[in-house]
């Protein structure tokens, strides 16, 4: 028969090992619901990703995203880098990547043909202003005040020709790569047409030199 004392004993013992039983499974069932709370959390992470990706990579493709062509290609590797195991994530990509490439190569066509619209515009600048003394000549003799300084203006051209008799040829017009030429004329004869007619309305397009450096050859266009 048990005593009082043996009996609060047992008591004691089984409300301890009762109370172990509960914070055991208490902290099973806490570590399962992290766990779930975890997965749940990667879950809804994941989906947003998804639909983030399919909504920019779709505006990437409509063109409804005011993005340079650098942000969308930094746009298309970052979701790319995510590694997102969806098929039409997957789709979109290899969509956008192929407009992408298109852009980007459209975007160095433009480049180049701007370097290269440039160069030209140096290249005809550098060779208007190569033209200048023959240019000023020709605008001194056309607003000559009288025939005595035009005479002297005309001497003083003369000094760059080769002869008097050098070939003028004067373009009227281009097209498709061809030019329509006025009627030839020498260089004697147009620096009197100057003076004469006191306007110099054409413009040094080409000039060909001997060895002194003498003009043997000139070409003008009309402004």
């Amino acid at each position: 028969m048990m005593t009082k004392q043996s009996l609060l004993q047992t008591i004691k013992k089984f409300t301890l090992v009762l109370m172990i039983a509960l914070v055991s499974l208490g902290g099973a069932t806490g570590c399962k619901s992290k766990k779930k709370l975890a997965q749940e959390q990667a879950a809804a992470e994941y989906a947003s990703k998804v639909e983030s990706a399919k909504k920019d990579l779709n505006s990437i493709l409509d063109g409804t995203t005011s993005w340079s062509l650098a942000e969308k290609e930094q746009r298309f590797q970052t979701i790319k880098s995510w590694n997102l195991e969806d098929t039409d994530v997957q789709a979109l990509l290899d969509k956008v990547e192929d407009k992408l490439a298109r852009e980007r190569a459209d975007a160095e066509r433009k480049t180049e043909e701007e370097r290269l619209r440039k160069e030209e515009e140096a290249r005809l600048k550098s060779e208007t202003s190569k033209y200048d003394g023959i240019e000023n000549y020709f605008k001194a003799i056309a607003a000559s005040p009288d025939q005595a300084t035009a005479n002297e203006k005309i001497a003083g051209a003369k000094q760059l020709f080769a002869t008097p008799d050098v070939p003028v040829l004067i373009i009227i017009s281009q097209a498709g790569g061809f030019n329509d030429y006025d009627r030839p004329t020498t260089i004697s004869k147009y620096l009197d047409y100057l003076k004469d007619q006191k306007v110099y309305n054409n413009r040094v397009q080409q000039v060909k030199y001997d060895t002194n450096n003498r003009i043997t050859e000139l070409e003008l266009i009309k402004k």
